[in-house]
């Protein structure tokens, strides 16, 4: 029982790490610099960095639910 917890932890650790990646991937291609003052400020890293992480962690959720609910589904028949 407690293996499953580890393995469940580890996968979604590895989700959300993947999705931060491939959101602040897809971010590269927007340029935030239109709505900044000083783009090149560390503000507008740290900004960048944290819209990346909020972004990255809604979809890593989504999916990690999806995925529940579709193991789930067993139990409705």
């Amino acid at each position: 029982m407690t293996e499953a917890f580890g393995q469940q932890a580890i996968v979604s650790i590895l989700i959300h790490l993947v999705f931060i990646f491939i959101t602040w991937w897809a971010l590269q291609t927007v340029r935030i610099d239109v709505f900044l003052r000083k783009p090149d400020s560390p503000q507008a890293k740290v900004f960048m960095i944290f819209i990346t992480i909020a972004i990255g962690s809604l979809v890593g959720n989504f999916f990690l639910d999806y995925y529940n609910w579709s193991l789930r589904l067993k139990y409705l028949f």
